[in-house]
């Protein structure tokens, strides 16, 4: 019996992940076009782009002060940096996800 209930199981979840696999492409096919090296590097180099700056502000900051604590107006901006870096590095793994999940179309 127990067979019976794992069997019956792995059969559903196999169905709602072909579900969502057609939904996500469906979706994401309306919005995104084909994915290719050409068009994904923009957004890795942006992500590389807002990481140096996050990085560079905040060996900025350390030389500047000495060692000292920051201001709160250089941590606001060091933390507008971050954010910015944050966002689109998870954008870019959202990406890469989707490409990984088979959700959309691969282009030459």
């Amino acid at each position: 019996m127990p067979q019976d209930s794992d069997a019956r199981i792995n059969h559903f979840l196999k169905e709602v992940e072909q579900a969502i696999q057609v939904a996500n492409r469906e979706i994401l096919s309306q919005r995104l076009p084909a994915i290719t090296k050409e068009n994904i590097l923009p957004l890795a180099i942006s992500v590389a782009r807002l990481r140096a700056q996050y990085l560079a502000e905040a060996f900025r900051m350390a030389k500047d002060g000495a060692g000292e604590a920051p201001g709160e107006a250089e941590l606001n901006s060091l933390k507008r940096l971050r954010e910015m870096y944050g966002e689109a590095r998870e954008a870019f793994d959202a990406l890469i996800h989707v490409i990984d999940r088979g959700y959309v179309e691969l282009g030459e």
